[in-house]
């Protein structure tokens, strides 16, 4: 089921600080699939368990559907990050559980494959996500939930100006277990005054 125009019209291509985002295609599942499984050891304790099948094609199309319905629908939009200098698939990022009325809220979530962490891609990418999040869907208030003990996570999300705001106790079944989560949420007039001081 391929994107229909409307939606690839709505999901721009967002490029800077070294990184672009874009919507995932079909033909990006082998890259995909590949630095998934290069990675697995890496991503594993930080993720919900994955399925037999989670890095088959069949499972890429049904994940392409499921971001196809939600773009379409404004409640979520998934991007995968490229490094601009080779071209390469360096992680993925997503506006998910977009509420709109009197929430305008949404949660952000993110990886990063092994031999690209810690070059500061991520934060590049992060950047990209915040300003589409605030400036173009119009959100208030971003939220991200983080193993206390995901240090690598923390400081991506303290670095972009996100505060913790709690504790949420058994929050998400990660690896098969239920962990607890730190919350962290960033407001939009917090950004625009972070971005304007530079």
């Amino acid at each position: 089921m391929p994107f229909p125009p409307f939606v690839r019209s709505a999901m721009p291509a967002l490029s800077g600080g070294g990184v672009t985002l874009r919507p995932p295609r079909k033909r990006d599942h082998e890259e995909w699939a590949r630095l998934r499984q290069d990675s697995r050891a890496f991503l594993e304790p930080w993720e919900p368990r994955w399925p037999a099948d989670d890095l088959d094609y069949s499972a890429w199309r049904q994940r392409l559907r499921r971001y196809n319905a939600e773009a379409a629908a404004g409640t979520g939009h998934a991007f995968l990050i490229f490094e601009n200098e080779k071209g390469r698939l360096v992680g993925g990022i997503s506006v998910g559980n977009i509420r709109h009325g009197v929430a305008q809220s949404a949660q952000i979530g993110y990886w990063m494959g092994e031999r690209y962490a810690g070059r500061g891609l991520m934060q590049a990418a992060m950047k990209l996500a915040l300003s589409h999040a605030f400036d173009t869907l119009k959100l208030h208030r971003l939220e991200a939930a983080c193993i206390p003990d995901n240090a690598r996570s923390i400081r991506v999300l303290e670095n972009a100006g996100f505060r913790r705001e709690g504790l949420l106790r058994s929050y998400l079944r990660i690896n098969g277990v239920w962990r607890d989560h730190l919350l962290y949420a960033l407001i939009a007039e917090e950004h625009r005054a972070r971005h304007e001081r530079g």
